[in-house]
């Protein structure tokens, strides 16, 4: 067992404070995971950054704005890197946060480092009641306080409520049933009135049949019972003492899904409970895989993480500037001026942009060096990289230090570790993770504590490992340095299912084609998004819960997609296939592509310089003929059409007001774009004629066009009689 190290401690002899509890936080700075191999092997994952950020910046600044006043860190692989930058970190003399370390280096789980920490307790009793547990790869801006005080109330009526887990709806792809953090689905039953969690599961929903397996007794000792498939679990807990005791009394609780909260859900013996606590609007997720890496870094660009954002100082990290189309840039970089850099870019201090370079929808670091006629799309380049001329990367992580030599192709989904060269152009093949370390034969969990902590060189740190490697030269060109590691045996669908890199379009076709085997399966067996479930009734009511949430991050998805269109030119078939990619992984209808592609187009309209009406509108005008070709493909039917027309009131009542007194004009382009019909629009006028006055503002400015369409049709009908006599 390591000894308790202490990082940024102040000692108060206040005895006031001391005999209050205060609100406190255990933070595991360790995964125990090898999601992130082979770049956690050189460093903790809480220390890699996101969004030019370490991770773990991103929690204890949310952590502290929350009201935690003492956080214990527990630090496992790598733990001298992670005390190190705490000691060195703005964390160490924060005003309103104790940040205490706790070392350990014989942890391999979870559930190992909550029983170190209750020995620990046992000696020192830091924990002084109640707890937020988190993971050090968490962001939020969820608050906290009302949540631990209710925590706290239920347990003074039920002292058997020892938890309260947060979740969040997060709809599930209905093609590979992962989350759009790349988390498998997650099937849970919970009360309706307490919110008591009763069942909890990962791994054994039958997807291809549509059906789950629920215990008997579950309907039996429960009235009524909520199912949800469509919530994301957020890895954030309430946790009352009781807690740590538990791991303590149960040696095989691991991990804290799959063996504490399922041990604790069956145990009818110590009948403890465990409680869910459903979050709106406010943002929680967890960066768990590459996958989740780059949704969470995408959220944060576009600003659903606020105050936790690039422009905004947190955790001592350096605000860049905000420009439009949500580019935020360094005020010292050095960008020629034939380059492009789009939308949804993030470019670091110290940064040099060369010559023809197109850099879309990237995370760039510091004091990086990019060479002329260089493609970056929808990748991560860490601190101190030298990429020299004529590269392309799409959707890759490149980690510090790295080298790749002029005419080098990154694949979609490489990764390349720390301080790696790519020879002169070479082609990494996709989804490719590539090391200076060589790849050891054996993958175990805890393989990254033996690396860890090694103040030497990558050489030296290889040379006195006991594991078995695999003996091979440079696999990235004469002139590169590194080792591609080889895919294990039977997670070659992990990878582009972690990857940050979008479902390729074969994948995605291959399992749709699974899927439709199953389509002479019964209706009623299939697994609602969620629904009350009562033990006398064989209904399920599915209208439980609101999609805004996720069309939310549906509509800057497609924004962001339909904006790289643009700045590239890509041809409409092409957009189409990337829409339909993000309507797959969203489980979107039409109607709702249709509404965020006119969204798309609106606001680039409006965000278009402009200094009069008139201006906005010939601008609107020929983005909608530049683009009906796209806007069309969804709105082939009526509804969808009126679906359009309802976005297009909405902006002009919230988002962009100065579109209202153009919306007529603009409907009439709709109109004779052929992208909105006569019936469409007669339709929505007939609904909004028994609107409230408030209601019918753009109705009642559409009143001549509305009137000559109807002129128009009655002519059309008298010339048909006519031609008929």
């Amino acid at each position: 067992m390591g000894a308790q190290k202490k990082g940024g401690a102040r000692v108060s002899d206040d005895s006031e404070e001391q005999s209050r509890q205060r609100l406190q936080a255990i933070l595991l700075a360790d995964s125990f995971t090898t999601k992130f191999r082979p770049v956690t092997l050189e460093r903790p994952k809480v220390l890699l950054p996101l969004v030019n950020v370490p991770m773990i910046d991103y929690t204890l600044a949310w952590l502290e704005s929350a009201g935690i006043e003492e956080v214990f860190v527990f630090c496992c692989a790598h733990s001298t890197q992670i005390i190190d930058y705490l000691e060195t970190s703005e964390w160490r003399t924060h005003p309103n946060l104790v940040v205490r370390t706790i070392e350990s280096h014989k942890s391999i789980s979870a559930g190992d480092a909550l029983r170190y920490i209750y020995e620990q307790q046992t000696e020192t009793s830091q924990i002084q009641g109640d707890f937020v547990l988190v993971s050090g790869d968490t962001v939020s801006n969820m608050p906290l306080a009302d949540l631990i005080q209710e925590h706290r109330e239920r347990k003074k009526r039920d002292e058997k409520a020892i938890m309260t887990m947060v979740i969040k709806k997060s709809k599930p792809s209905l093609i590979t049933h992962q989350s759009r953090l790349g988390t498998d689905q997650l099937f849970i039953a919970v009360d309706p009135l307490t919110k008591q969690l009763l069942h909890y599961e990962e791994d054994k929903v039958d997807h291809a049949r549509g059906s789950v397996c629920l215990d008997k007794s579950l309907m039996e000792s429960n009235p009524s019972v909520l199912l949800y498939n469509d919530m994301q679990d957020c890895y954030i807990d309430i946790c009352s003492p009781e807690v740590l005791s538990l791991f303590e009394d149960n040696f095989d609780y691991q991990h804290l899904r799959r063996h504490f909260v399922k041990g604790v859900l069956v145990d009818d013996i110590m009948g403890y409970k465990i409680f869910t606590h459903e979050i709106g609007s406010s943002y929680a997720a967890r960066v768990d895989n590459f996958r989740s890496y780059d949704t969470v870094s995408k959220d944060i660009i576009q600003r659903w993480t606020y105050p936790y954002v690039p422009d905004i100082n947190f955790g001592g990290n350096r605000p860049v500037k905000l420009g439009r189309q949500g580019i935020y840039r360094a005020c010292d970089v050095v960008q020629s001026r034939s380059a492009d850099v789009g939308a949804s870019t993030v470019v670091g201090y110290g940064t040099k942009i060369g010559n023809g370079d197109r850099i879309l929808n990237s995370v760039i670091g510091n004091g990086c060096s990019i060479g002329s006629n260089v493609v970056i799309e929808g990748s991560y380049i860490w601190n101190n990289v030298t990429i020299e001329d004529g590269c392309e990367i799409r959707n890759a992580i490149v980690c510090d230090g790295v080298r790749i030599r002029a005419g080098a192709v990154l694949e979609p989904g490489v990764v390349l570790s720390f301080k790696v060269v790519v020879g002169r152009d070479f082609v990494v093949p996709a989804y490719s993770k590539v090391s200076l370390l060589q790849q050891p034969m054996k993958e175990d969990s805890d393989e990254e504590l033996e690396y860890a902590d090694s103040g030497s060189g990558t050489a030296d740190r290889l040379s006195g490992l006991s594991l078995e490697m695999e003996s091979k030269g440079s696999e990235l060109g004469p002139d590169g340095a590194g080792y591609i590691w080889e895919v294990c045996e039977g997670a070659h669908d992990e990878e582009w299912k972690h990857s940050v890199a979008p479902i390729p379009e074969d994948k995605l076709a291959e399992i749709t084609q699974a899927m439709d085997d199953y389509d002479d399966m019964e209706d009623e067996s299939v697994v609602p998004t969620s629904g009350e479930l009562k033990s006398d009734a064989d209904s399920i009511n599915t209208d439980v819960n609101d999609p805004g949430d996720d069309y939310g991050y549906f509509e800057k998805e497609v924004e962001g997609t339909f904006l790289r269109a643009v700045e590239e030119g890509i041809k409409v078939e092409l957009g189409v296939l990337e829409i339909n990619s993000l309507r797959l992984s969203y489980n979107m209808e039409s109607a709702d592509c249709a509404g965020a592609i006119f969204y798309s187009m609106m606001k680039l309209a409006v965000d278009t310089p402009h200094s009069s009406a008139s201006e906005l509108y010939k601008t609107a005008s020929s983005i909608i003929a530049k683009w009906k070709g796209l806007l069309g493909f969804y709105v082939k039917q009526t509804d969808e059409q009126i679906e359009v027309m309802m976005k297009f009131e909405e902006m002009c009542q919230e988002t962009a007001k100065e579109l209202g007194p153009l919306f007529a004009q603009i409907l009439h382009v709709l109109y004779e774009k052929d992208v909105v019909q006569e019936d469409a629009i007669m339709r929505w006028a007939e609904e909004k004629a028994g609107a409230d006055e408030a209601d019918k503002v753009y109705l009642q400015q559409c009143e001549t066009f509305i009137q000559w369409l109807k002129e128009a049709s009655e002519e059309e009908d008298e010339d048909d009689d006519e031609e008929e006599d």
